[in-house]
């Protein structure tokens, strides 16, 4: 999945469509700054960043917390993600 495939779901007026979208557009990304990072450890990143990994990688632990608020929040409400 791209994030382009989650417009439909982003643009619903049922909040519950609207949540999957939030989830599966942070896991998307989320996804993307994981595999970005397992390539710099790896020495084999196409380009370089310019900010420090450091940075990034907390980005990514609280993507990780927001991901599993997300998920704790939709079995709650009964949101079925997947």
């Amino acid at each position: 999945m791209e994030l382009k495939d989650t417009v439909e779901l982003m643009q619903s007026s049922d909040y519950k469509e609207r949540f999957k979208a939030e989830y599966q557009q942070t896991k998307i990304r989320y996804n993307g700054l994981h595999k970005m990072l397992i390539k710099w450890d790896a020495g084999k990143l196409e380009f370089t960043p310019t900010c420090p990994k450091s940075l990034l990688m907390e980005q990514k632990r609280y993507m990780g917390e927001y991901l599993r608020v997300l998920e704790i929040r939709a079995v709650m409400e009964g949101i079925e993600l997947e």
